[in-house]
């Protein structure tokens, strides 16, 4: 892959090496940071589209929740917006009954902060939310170390993977009414996980373009992590896992792909800068001294703050970032009906993921949704973050935590993705 993307003034090679020598390595450490690497996620959520059709019961697809003892004690107590440490006061983490009620805060906090806290649990997300969040009160969601659980080849595929591709690409994405292309799981030479690209040159408007890129670009991200954390063999119950240059032929390769593979993989590096300037819009919001990135133990606290500090002044450096201010720009009615479809569009992509049976890939597909879900948030939120108080929060711009959590893999999965897109290249070049 080479040259210049549509829709955007970004070059390839440009992004390679940004992300390579500046973002990777920092991303890295930042997920595996306490803050970062415990999400809050239900898996048991039924599917509100259609009737189950079962779980996967292949040993790679379950999750291994964490035990309540290995959670940082600042994180497992209290609001699901902890950001910071007066949100989450000794005697909060000390009484799990006062934890869950509302004006369980500070009381060196003033009445007009305590209301805002308050405000902030009771705030309306209808509006502005393009994810359906979980509800981390349930008793059903459970906290999960994504380091011991990594995204890779499950071996989940079939009718049941096929039927939630299918559901997004063909009742979900934007697309002219006269071409529908229905994915065909039963096709020999092409996997259940595959889809055409036709819909993003057939004339949409520049919203819709970028809506379809984002899940495709989303779609091939997933494809890239299992091939390259594939399953190469089992001797004697020791998996090696490691990168499969065949399925990643097969998925992406152009001939193999109808001259489709180089297109996905362009709206991966598409979607790869979308959430880059969310993330150089959102730096207000963590350079206020009121966040902490509070777990409990301050040294650490401070040094993902410092961390996380350093790559939004890497993402603010780069120069060809994607100008969302091109989109929804024509007349107020019509932007405002169009940019309210765009949120119900997602936040529906977002629910289908509760209908995969695969529960490591719907921990990772819920995480990954709701990552680009809190992206578009951002972007579509910048004159609220641009008039943030800085010692209090704001009523017009809040992110959970389960919100931050996610927002940061999701780019690192972005990251990584790309970083193996190069390792690819070297060992295609091996193989010939």
């Amino acid at each position: 892959l080479t040259g210049v993307l549509d829709d955007c003034l970004c070059d390839i090679e440009s992004i390679d090496d940004f992300n390579t020598f500046k973002i990777f390595p920092k991303i890295q450490k930042l997920q595996e940071r306490d803050y970062f690497r415990y999400y809050k996620v239900n898996l048991k959520r039924p599917c509100p589209f259609w009737a189950d059709d079962g779980h996967c019961s292949i040993k790679d697809c379950h999750v291994e929740p964490c035990p309540e003892s290995k959670i940082p004690v600042g994180i497992k107590a209290g609001s699901s917006n902890k950001y910071s440490k007066a949100a989450n006061n000794s005697k909060e983490l000390e009484d799990c009954e006062q934890a869950n009620k509302l004006g369980a805060v500070n009381s060196t906090l003033s009445n007009q902060s305590k209301e805002a806290f308050i405000d902030w649990a009771r705030y309306d997300d209808s509006q502005d939310h393009f994810c359906e969040l979980d509800d981390e009160r349930s008793p059903d969601a459970q906290y999960v170390d994504l380091l011991l659980n990594p995204e890779r080849y499950t071996g989940y595929k079939g009718p049941s993977a096929w039927r939630v591709w299918n559901s997004i690409y063909e009742e979900n994405c934007f697309k002219p009414r006269s071409v529908y292309r229905p994915l065909n799981p039963l096709a020999p030479s092409r996997g259940g996980l595959e889809f055409d690209g036709l819909f993003s040159r057939t004339g949409l408007c520049l919203e819709k373009r970028v809506f379809y890129k984002l899940i495709s670009g989303l779609h091939a991200s997933i494809n890239l992590h299992l091939c390259a954390n594939y399953l190469l063999e089992e001797t004697w119950g020791k998996p090696r896992w490691g990168p499969n240059v065949k399925e990643f032929t097969r998925r992406f390769d152009p001939i193999e792909t109808k001259g489709e593979g180089p297109r996905r993989l362009k709206n991966l590096y598409f979607l790869y800068l979308i959430e880059l300037r969310a993330l150089s819009k959102v730096a207000p919001y963590f350079e206020r001294s009121v966040v902490d990135l509070y777990t409990g133990n301050g040294h650490e606290d401070a040094e993902s703050k410092a961390l996380l500090l350093d790559i939004f002044r890497d993402t603010k450096s780069f120069h060809m970032h994607f100008d969302e201010k091109s989109m929804f720009a024509g007349d107020k009615k019509g932007a405002k009906s169009l940019k309210e479809e765009f949120r119900l569009h997602f936040k529906n992509i977002s629910r289908i993921m509760d209908c995969v049976g695969c529960d490591k890939c719907r921990l990772w597909g819920k995480l990954q949704t709701q990552g680009l879900g809190t992206a578009l948030k951002i972007l579509f939120s910048e004159k609220e973050i641009q008039s943030l108080p800085e010692n209090s929060p704001s009523k017009g711009f809040q992110l959970t935590r389960q919100e931050i959590v996610a927002l940061v893999n999701a780019f690192g999965r972005l990251s990584t993705s790309i970083r193996e897109l190069q390792n690819f290249k070297v060992l295609l070049q091996q193989t010939r």
